[in-house]
């Protein structure tokens, strides 16, 4: 618990503490409210608000033969959780040691370090060793330890609810406008700008070719509508994900046409919104006729955007 109490030390704000925990993947509306309603229930009793996110996703951790995604990187989490108006953010390092923790213990450390005095969670939050610390276990160590517990409903956006795993879903389906809806906000991708094949200069469509880490989480391969941030200008894209197929590619890459830029990109860092998926990637017999496609998927993009 030494590097917790490290990491908590290096975030934590002076005075008392209202807090939030979990992994908050995506940062999506239900995460939002849980947000907006801590800020809420900290003002009315004159604490601070913070978050405690754990990295990796405890999953990844405990299941490391099973492959884990995220909807957001490291960096886009801390960013959209500070964003939504919280004092702070502790990232706390998850590791297989912090798994065997009790729930108890756990929750002593965040009264020692956070000065905590009001924990805020959704309905089925548990935490510590083997999720023993649920919402009544930790009401119970809260009434020994000094401080309060509150319980917050999730939201529902249907009879599903809205949960990482359905944002996630969403996305493997390609879904885009759920995706958005369940988020928010568009889902995006942050990546440098890195050197590619330059096939698509030579065939009329030139391409920025966007790095994307092992671990995102992406939609399945196709062409999508999207929106590119370059420094302070927005551009309409058309972006292809995929191994490009049509030159026998094997490498799944992401890839953008922005529409009305002839600017060099290389090595800047761009965002890109994706908004709505056109078609399947696929082989063509021919250049030509990829070419022609990739034309009818810029007029489509030109279209979304009025």
């Amino acid at each position: 618990m030494l590097l917790t109490r490290d990491e908590l030390r290096h975030a934590v704000r002076p005075g008392p503490q209202a807090l939030t925990i979990g992994v908050f993947d995506g940062v999506h509306r239900g995460h939002q409210m849980l947000l907006a309603r801590l800020q809420d229930e900290a003002r009315a009793r004159g604490l601070g608000a913070g978050v405690v996110t754990f990295h990796p996703n405890p999953l990844a951790v405990l299941r490391p033969e099973s492959p884990f995604a995220y909807l957001t990187t490291l960096e886009q989490r801390v960013e959209l959780l500070q964003a939504a108006g919280v004092d702070w953010v502790a990232v706390v390092q998850f590791t297989s040691e912090l798994a065997l923790v009790s729930a108890e213990d756990f929750a002593r450390v965040l009264v020692e370090e956070a000065r905590l005095r009001l924990l805020l969670v959704g309905e089925n939050f548990a935490l510590g060793r083997g999720r023993e610390g649920t919402v009544e276990r930790l009401r119970a160590i809260g009434a020994d330890a000094g401080f309060e517990v509150m319980a917050v409903p999730l939201l529902a956006a249907s009879e599903d609810g809205i949960s990482s795993t359905r944002v996630r879903k969403a996305l493997a389906e390609g879904a885009m406008e759920l995706v958005s809806q369940l988020l928010g906000r568009p889902f995006s991708l942050r990546g440098p700008v890195l050197r590619g094949d330059e096939r698509g200069r030579t065939i009329g469509f030139p391409t920025l070719n966007i790095g994307t880490s092992a671990d995102q989480a992406l939609p399945p391969n196709g062409v999508y509508v999207t929106r590119v941030e370059l420094g302070e200008a927005r551009y309409p894209g058309t972006t292809n994900i995929g191994t490009q197929p049509t030159f026998d590619g094997t490498r799944r890459r992401v890839e953008t046409h922005v529409l009305d830029y002839a600017g060099d990109a290389y090595g800047q860092v761009v965002r890109i919104e994706l908004l709505r998926r056109l078609r399947d990637e696929r082989k063509f017999e021919g250049v030509e006729a990829l070419v022609a496609q990739i034309g009818d998927d810029v007029a489509a993009t030109r279209a979304y955007f009025g």
